[in-house]
């Protein structure tokens, strides 16, 4: 039987929900299921760890783990590997699962895959589904090792309903210190606006909002929705937005419940970032523009005309 381990996805000492979804899809599978947590004072964790589908909780519990570092987090997580006897990791897919899952492959060597999309198991037979070439090749990859080290594409697996586990808490060690960096404090983006990867709705603002006018404009309808609020490449080289709210190949991979692109034309490499999403809706005043190839719902129209028609609509409902 496959045994998967799942690293929780861990954020501000919250559980994010791609945790369950990994889970879910490994009791899809079959498998048997464990979570290695890792993180300062998350003992309180535990019980999400197991109602999100684990049957072993594997916790890194030590202020010395507070801030995220790439080289103890590892050590944690080939730890828990050993123990559990995993023979399939895998990340949720964000910058510290990135920067993670090439180290723990490495150390424990296994195959390393990003990306993927889905899995299947035939006996001992693992293969995986994974874009390619900015989403222009999908590629099926029959994996050649026993263990596999794998990063999910954000939205690829879904939560089930009603999924459940138990509580076997298994604690680990806390890793030797890190001698070759410390990390001393983290900055975070104060704005308070919402993390693109947590939006359940994102709005994302192209070069046809021309100017700030513009951006502040679309912002404001972000604003009404409580959307994360990104950009294409476009903006970013513009000096309109900042990177970490690019959108794309470069950016973030995002896969919300609904994505509106407006002012985006749909170059090959933004779409790489938000194809995933499912639903998208398109605001732009080229009819040709290939962001309708791949919208669900579209608006040929100017942004600037477009945008304040739909903030007007959505306080009459609200009001």
């Amino acid at each position: 039987m496959a045994k998967v381990l799942v690293i929780a996805d861990i954020k501000q000492g919250v559980l994010k929900g791609s945790t369950t979804e990994l889970l879910s899809k490994a009791r899809a599978l079959g498998a048997e299921t464990a979570v290695v947590a890792i993180g300062s004072n998350i003992q309180s964790l535990i019980p999400d760890l197991a109602s999100a589908g684990s049957d072993t909780q594997y916790i890194a519990d030590d202020p010395s783990l507070e801030m995220f570092s790439a080289g103890p987090y590892a050590s944690c997580v080939v730890d828990a590997a050993k123990q559990s006897g995993a023979n399939l990791i895998w990340f949720s897919f964000s910058e510290s699962g990135k920067a993670v899952a090439p180290r723990v492959a490495a150390q424990l060597d296994a195959a390393c895959a990003t990306e993927i999309t889905e899995v299947t198991l035939a006996g001992d037979q693992v293969e995986i589904i994974r874009p390619a070439i900015a989403n222009k090749v999908i590629q099926r990859v029959k994996i050649n090792t026993e263990l596999l080290v794998a990063v999910v594409r954000a939205g690829a697996f879904e939560a089930a309903e009603g999924i459940t586990g138990t509580e076997n808490v298994v604690t680990l060690s806390p890793p030797e210190s890190d001698l070759k960096a410390i990390i001393k404090e983290l900055i975070s983006d104060a704005s308070g606006e919402i993390d693109l990867a947590d939006a359940d709705i994102v709005i994302s603002v192209g070069r046809g909002a021309k100017d700030q006018a513009g951006v502040d404009l679309v912002k404001e309808l972000a604003n009404d929705l409580k959307a994360g609020f990104g950009s294409s490449r476009a903006m970013v080289d513009g000096g309109f937005m900042a990177h970490n709210k690019q959108v794309g190949q470069t950016g973030k991979i995002v896969a919300p419940t609904l994505y509106m692109a407006i002012g985006i034309s749909g170059a090959i490499q933004h779409l790489a970032g938000m194809n995933g999403s499912k639903v998208i809706l398109a605001i732009n005043k080229d009819a040709e523009a290939p962001i309708f190839n791949v919208a669900d719902y579209g608006i040929v129209g100017d942004l600037f005309e477009v945008v304040p028609i739909l903030r007007e609509e959505i306080n009459k409902i609200r009001n």
